[in-house]
């Protein structure tokens, strides 16, 4: 009797059934030709990521916070997506947060039986303080994982907005506990139930287009320029100054001199050089556009130089 797994990510993958005899360069054709399906399938769900999009604007410009929730691999994911906000886009770190079955020790080794534990999903959702007017994006690579089920269910209970990215059509209960689902079919893997590759991909994919066109959204960047990031190092300090450089055109002894005029915030020193004000007046302009500086200064970005 055959047995055939009703999670496509558990299945087994007919392309890749003979790779343990295969030569390494063959086994890196056979993942490679299996990643390029990836691209199509996040491209399937380019409404839903829309709608997922337009839901974190407007969680965040009603004060409210993002969550990721997952376990192992996709929990793993959501932490790495809201650790990079804050030096992309000078976010507060508790504006986008990853939560992941199995706390902290989670991100590095495995914790076995976290993912089924029901009542930690809510413990950790209660100990970071997620409440109505929350947005709360359940990742589950399977569709079926019982934390991320339990969070989503908690999560609409008290208000909080809910999203669900799976790679496996999940059951009808799981559906049920979210508003948008975000469905990115990647299929069986090159070995058999190893979700940190394709459906890890496609995963990384959406998460990436939620906050960054959340971001984008906010007025975080002028054009495609990053010009809301953190200059915590010496390379960022080096790209705020480059950026000042090249949008403003001035040497960089002028760039600087604009950074430390507005306090090191790379948007209001636009501002302040284009309309002749203080950081005072540029950030109360920024804030009744919107955050977009381009509603401010009413000016494109500088045209992209060829190479």
């Amino acid at each position: 009797m055959t047995f055939i797994d009703p999670r496509l990510t558990e299945r087994r993958n007919p392309r890749t059934a003979e790779i343990d005899l295969a030569s390494p360069i063959e086994i890196v054709d056979l993942i490679n030709a299996e990643d390029r399906t990836v691209p199509d399938a996040v491209a399937s769900q380019r409404t839903e990521i829309a709608r997922a999009i337009e839901q974190a604007e407007r969680t965040f410009r009603s004060g409210g916070r993002l969550f990721y929730v997952g376990a192992g691999t996709s929990g793993r994911l959501g932490v790495l997506d809201a650790s990079e906000c804050p030096p992309t886009f000078g976010t507060d770190p508790e504006m986008v947060q990853g939560i992941i079955a199995g706390g902290l020790p989670a991100l590095t080794r495995a914790q076995e039986g976290a993912e089924d534990r029901l009542e930690g999903a809510v413990e950790d959702l209660e100990t970071h303080g997620v409440r109505a007017g929350d947005f709360v994006v359940g990742i589950a690579a399977s569709g079926t994982t019982p934390y991320v089920h339990r969070a989503l269910m908690h999560a609409r209970s008290i208000g909080a907005a809910t999203a669900l990215v799976a790679c496996s059509p999940p059951p009808a209960n799981v559906r049920d506990a979210a508003e948008i689902l975000i469905l990115p079919l990647t299929g069986p893997e090159v070995v058999t139930g190893s979700t940190r590759m394709k459906a890890g991909t496609a995963t990384k994919l959406v998460l990436n287009m939620i906050t960054t066109g959340a971001m984008i959204r906010l007025g975080k960047t002028f054009g495609n320029i990053m010009v809301d990031l953190r200059a915590t190092n010496v390379k960022l300090e080096d790209r705020t100054e480059r950026i000042l450089m090249e949008v403003c055109d001035v040497d960089r002894t002028e760039a600087r001199q604009l950074l430390d005029e507005s306090g090191g915030r790379v948007k209001a020193a636009i501002v302040m050089h284009f309309l002749g004000v203080s950081r005072e007046e540029a950030e109360r302009a920024l804030g009744a556009a919107g955050g977009v500086i381009r509603r401010v200064i009413d000016r494109p970005p500088p045209p992209v130089r060829s190479a």
